[in-house]
């Protein structure tokens, strides 16, 4: 359905940090929180769950393997104006994996957030 919420699973090392990450530097909005363990953050149909260690999602599989933060998979956010936001961004004190790279679809960069999950950052080519 379109009006239906999508929802993307982070595993972060600290709630608290990753609310405050997403909501005061990428417009994202708390929805609920129980943290340590877990919280959600939404923007628009957007929803962002953000599991702690002590969350369900953080109980280790039946092989020992514990889930947690990074990796490449990311979520993806279009911007008017990605240099401006960079530099925005930069000045906050917020860590990249990367530099501005330019592809003939647009322009991307990967922003880190405390727990070092993915965020790319996009902003199309002009057309």
């Amino acid at each position: 359905m379109p009006d239906e919420m999508v929802n993307v699973r982070y595993m972060v090392d600290d709630v608290q940090k990753a609310v405050d990450f997403y909501t005061t530097h990428l417009g994202f909005e708390l929805r609920s929180s129980a943290a340590p363990a877990f919280a959600d953050v939404t923007r628009g149909r957007l929803r962002l769950l953000l599991g702690g260690p002590k969350s369900s999602a953080g109980r280790p599989m039946p092989d020992g393997t514990t889930p947690g933060p990074g990796g490449w998979n990311r979520i993806h956010l279009i911007v008017d104006d990605l240099v401006a936001e960079v530099d925005r961004l930069r000045t906050a004190g917020l860590s990249f994996r990367n530099d501005i790279v330019t592809g003939p679809g647009g322009s991307q960069i990967l922003l880190l957030d405390p727990s070092g999950n993915v965020v790319e950052l996009f902003q199309p080519a002009a057309r």
